[in-house]
């Protein structure tokens, strides 16, 4: 039996809506007269939905919805919607509103929007429970030297280390930075073998250079090599390129003073102090990050 918190400072309005609910078997509904109330009734007993007004006094459903997605994220909030409130309704959405719907819509839209969000989120919950109890994963990816595929995989490397605790929320971005410097000294200097100093000197001259040899033999056939083993225990991340490699000896010292202000320097240090291990291959092409999950 599904139970709706339905958030109105209109008491006309939330009977309306209740009674357009009630139409439906099995259904629980619990009332509130604006975001403050509904949070402290969510922290009493959660709903499986909320469905709120967005123009109220105390806390509109604005900021209800931002609230319940910081605080109550498995929850899904919908939004209803009146004349005039269309740019309050997209912001909404852009803050962790599942869906909306206008007021006075049919009791059928109601439910039907009601319920689309209801069996999406039953599913997100059985999926992160099954996922509690994968004991290995490993995947590989092969990309072109496209920088916009960067960002989508280290956020799916991201969720999957999540998912497996071997870091934190506060922790994932430390996590995803070091990441990517590992993959753009891939896609920049090894597959396009773009040198660090000429972007420290000349950052316009070093894109341009990018765009050509991207276009270029032998560079833009090269590819970007993934490979990712992921465990409760640990994530091992190993970045490959095309290049010819470098001697990994001669890396300068990133805690060299002389060497914080440089790119290169900068990365590396980035790198080795985000992760718990930084591994070249003899080659000098490529590299293994490891993450141990703490405690």
């Amino acid at each position: 039996m599904p139970n709706i918190l339905i958030v109105d400072d209109s008491a006309v309005e939330r009977q309306r809506t209740g009674r357009l609910l009630a139409k439906y078997p099995d259904v629980e509904i619990t009332y509130a007269i604006d975001g403050v109330d509904a949070l402290a009734k969510m922290d009493e007993c959660q709903p499986d939905a909320v469905l709120t007004d967005l123009i109220m006094p105390n806390m509109d459903g604005l900021e209800l919805v931002e609230q319940i997605r910081q605080r109550h994220p498995t929850i899904p909030a919908v939004l209803m919607t009146s004349r005039g409130t269309e740019e309050l309704a997209v912001k909404a959405l852009q803050r962790g509103a599942a869906s909306y719907v206008p007021k006075g819509s049919p009791a059928r839209e109601v439910w039907e929007t009601l319920r689309h969000v209801l069996d999406v989120a039953d599913q997100q919950r059985c999926q992160s429970r099954l996922m509690q109890y994968m004991s290995y994963t490993k995947f590989q990816f092969e990309l072109d030297n496209d920088r916009a595929l960067v960002a989508p995989l280290i956020g799916y490397l991201q969720q999957h280390m999540l998912q497996f605790g071997i870091v934190q929320e506060a922790d994932q971005m430390r996590v995803a930075v070091a990441i990517d410097e590992a993959l753009m000294n891939a896609l920049y200097h090894g597959n396009l073998e773009l040198p660090s100093h000429l972007r420290e000197m000349d950052n316009e001259a070093y894109q341009a250079l990018v765009r050509e040899r991207a276009s270029q033999v032998p560079y833009q056939g090269r590819k970007v090599r993934v490979q990712a083993d992921l465990s409760p225990d640990r994530a091992i991340i190993e970045i490959t390129d095309d290049g010819p490699g470098f001697d990994p000896q001669q890396l300068p010292d990133p805690t060299d003073p002389a060497n914080l202000e440089k790119t290169s320097g900068r990365g590396v240090l980035l790198m080795r102090t985000f992760m718990d291990s930084v591994e070249y291959n003899a080659k000098g092409n490529g590299v293994r990050l490891t993450k141990t999950r703490k405690g």
